[in-house]
Parts: structure tokens; sequence; C-alpha cells
């Protein structure tokens, strides 16, 4: 395969990208709940590996609210995170993943949860949110991680990460 290039989605690469979603997670949910997202203006970083013309990849991060609520705190969830299963094993939800974080940074974004593998994700800096006093909708343990952009914002915390209403009227 040719190298990569990471962009932001287009408007006319979203039935594209809700295939890519559909066929990497062999479900129809993720790619409704990226369509929505982008459709209500919640997809606030949306990107797109691109190799050979064609999308391979997609990485979506979205608002995060916390109950109680923490207005101080700008927080995003990455989700979904999606290669095409042909592609897979070969870096490109790596670089899916830290180019969508370091747009966050740059973006004045403070933290992002992702709920995903335990074994994949630390690689990027992301820690199980219960050791920090972060919980989560799902009743998930180990599997629901924050990575704090800027050290310590979460400090004290003791709060339930709330992903969007997306999520739930998806199926997610």
């Amino acid at each position: 395969m040719e190298p990569v290039t990471i962009r932001e989605v287009q408007p006319e690469d979203l039935a594209e990208v809700a295939r890519l979603n559909e066929l990497a997670f062999d479900s129809a949910v993720e790619g409704q709940l990226v369509t929505l997202l982008h459709q209500r203006g919640k997809a606030v970083i949306s990107l797109a590996a691109v190799a050979e013309g064609r999308i391979v990849g997609h990485v979506l991060f979205s608002p995060v609210s916390f109950s109680p609520s923490q207005p101080q705190i700008r927080a995003l969830g990455l989700a979904p995170l999606a290669v095409l299963p042909e592609c897979q094993n070969q870096g490109i939800g790596t670089q899916l993943s830290f180019e969508g974080l370091r747009r966050s940074l740059d973006g004045g974004w403070q933290v992002v949860v992702v709920l995903g593998h335990p074994n994949y994700y630390p690689r990027f800096g992301f820690r199980p949110a219960s050791v920090i006093g972060l919980g989560n909708e799902y009743g998930a343990d180990e599997a629901f991680m924050a990575i704090e952009l800027e050290p310590g914002i979460l400090k004290g915390i003791k709060a339930v990460a709330c992903y969007g209403p997306e999520f739930k009227e998806t199926g997610v």
C-alpha cells in the first residue's frame, strides 16, 4: 500500500466514511453515528486516512460533558476509530489517533476520553479514567480511558463523562 495521507473529512466523504465504519465494525451503527454527528455539527475533529485514492481509515472526536457539570473542562470523546479490515495492523489507526490528539491539543481541548481496547490506547497516553476519578455511562472499567492534554486538569475530579445524545440514539 502507498503511504497514507491524513486529511479532514469533507461532506462528500460521508457515505464512504459510513461504509468504512460499517465494514470495520461489521455493523451499521457506527456509520450512522458518524453521519448523525456530522449532520448536527458535533464532529469537532473528523479525519480520513487516504491511500490509493480511497479512504482506508477514519477517526472522529466529539464533545463530552460531565455530570456533575465541569464547565471549566473542555473535553472530547474519541469514537469511532475505524480502519478497513484489509488495511488493519498497518499503523493507520495509530496515525489517525496521534493526528487527532494533536489537533485536539491545538484546538484548546484539555481532555480526551475513549471507550476501547485497554491494550491499544495506552500507547497514546490514555490511562484508566477510574484512576483519576472519572466514570462513564457504560459501566466500563479498564476499557474507559482518558488522557489529560492539559496535565493536572482532572486533579480531584469526581464525575461521569457523558457522550452526546447521538450515541444513545444510534445504540452505541
